[in-house]
């Protein structure tokens, strides 16, 4: 039985004592309300980019999309919908390889009017992503912050800012705040393949309308994964370490996922492209470590079904996360997190990141842990 803890001896001295630790279950709260927020969000979104992006921005060709965490995974996330969309050259960049080493004026002189930054921050604070707005403006690009924070400082840093913000949030590893974040790239890719004449206006406002449309597949997707993770979180939490695969869009969910666990869970867990995981960490031991294999149709799925069944050879407990109606990646699987609807591979990263927020929650109960080590005690 767990004793009273005594008061912070910091309370009421002037110093503020740190917040409660987080409950894993605000995982589940974050993605029943995933679904809301595509209906109620989609619209004053894309209201705000094409006010944001007028025709002038027809000259775009190439677009650099900054970010540290889960920005970054966003950015990774979209980056083909900015090149099958929009037409353009899409550069995912951590933000300390933007400042350091990949800026627009490395090269020297000034970089022509047709590049764009894009600094995402769904709290507008991380530093780097702020000094990256400020070394593409620096260097002649235009910046345009992507947040959930209005008047944050990556806001004042750049020329313009997406505002990307949601109601009722609470403090918890980011799953609103990511889809936020890449419903809001997604709506700038479609804006600019319009105006650059890749897409027709009938087309643009069919693709924001498909967007809207994917919060029946992300409800009915959270509620098979809420109902299949505990069971699946209990037989994986002894493993030390797992492995989260995707190639394509689903590259930026593995990162995203693995990202998740580790935040809620504390369990080491990897996100890797699929051909990268066969040249490296399938030699990795144990054999039994599970492999979370997310695979949404399209260019590299017939290859996910490859890795699925090479893993499982192996001896891994390979999880699939694939449409609930196609054995071809399901039948190499151990368990899986089946996902309902279609989607175009663009707009998959909305669907398929779904089962992470719950298998994060059930992995730490089941350990007995808090999100962010806040279970360990602090070092005095």
């Amino acid at each position: 039985m767990t004793g009273r803890r005594d008061p912070d001896p910091r309370a009421g001295a002037g110093i503020q004592a740190p917040p409660p630790p987080l409950d894993p279950a605000v995982m589940l709260r974050q993605v029943d309300a995933l679904a809301g927020d595509l209906r109620g969000r989609t619209g004053p979104f894309d209201e705000r980019v094409r006010t944001l992006l007028p025709a002038r921005w027809a000259a775009v060709d190439t677009v650099s999309i900054v970010g540290d965490g889960d920005s970054y995974h966003a950015a990774c996330a979209v980056r083909m919908a900015f090149a099958t969309l929009a037409g353009v050259d899409c550069r995912p960049v951590n933000a300390l390889r933007f400042v350091e080493y990949d800026h627009p004026g490395l090269g020297g002189g000034r970089p022509p009017r047709d590049e764009l930054t894009l600094a995402v921050s769904a709290s507008g604070r991380t530093p780097l992503v702020v000094r990256s707005a400020e070394r593409a403006r620096e260097s002649g690009a235009h910046a345009i912050a992507v947040t959930g924070t209005p008047d944050s400082p990556v806001a004042r840093a750049a020329d313009d800012a997406l505002l990307v913000a949601l109601p009722d949030t609470e403090r918890s590893p980011g799953v609103r705040t990511y889809q936020a974040s890449v419903l809001g790239l997604l709506l700038i890719a479609i804006r600019l393949g319009a105006l650059r004449g890749r897409l027709t206006g009938q087309e643009a406002d069919a693709l924001r309308d498909e967007l809207t449309a994917l919060a029946g597949p992300v409800e009915a997707t959270a509620g098979a994964a809420r109902a299949r993770c505990p069971e699946l979180a209990e037989r994986i939490a002894d493993a030390p370490v797992l492995s989260v695969l995707g190639s394509g869009p689903s590259h930026g969910t593995a990162l995203f996922a693995a990202a998740k666990v580790i935040e809620t869970s504390g369990v080491f867990a990897t996100g890797q492209d699929l051909e990268e995981w066969c040249h490296v960490e399938r030699f990795a031991r144990p054999p039994g470590t599970p492999v979370i294999v997310v695979a949404a149709p399209g260019r590299a799925y017939g290859h996910a079904a490859e890795v699925a069944a090479r893993a499982a050879a192996l001896g891994r407990r390979v999880i699939t996360v694939a449409p609930e109606d196609d054995p071809g990646v399901t039948r190499h699987g151990w368990a899986a997190l089946p996902v309902t609807g279609r989607v175009r591979e663009e707009f998959s990263p909305l669907l398929y990141h779904v089962f992470a927020a719950p298998l994060s929650c059930h992995l730490a109960q089941h350990l007995g842990r808090a999100p962010f080590l806040a279970d360990l005690p602090r070092p005095t």
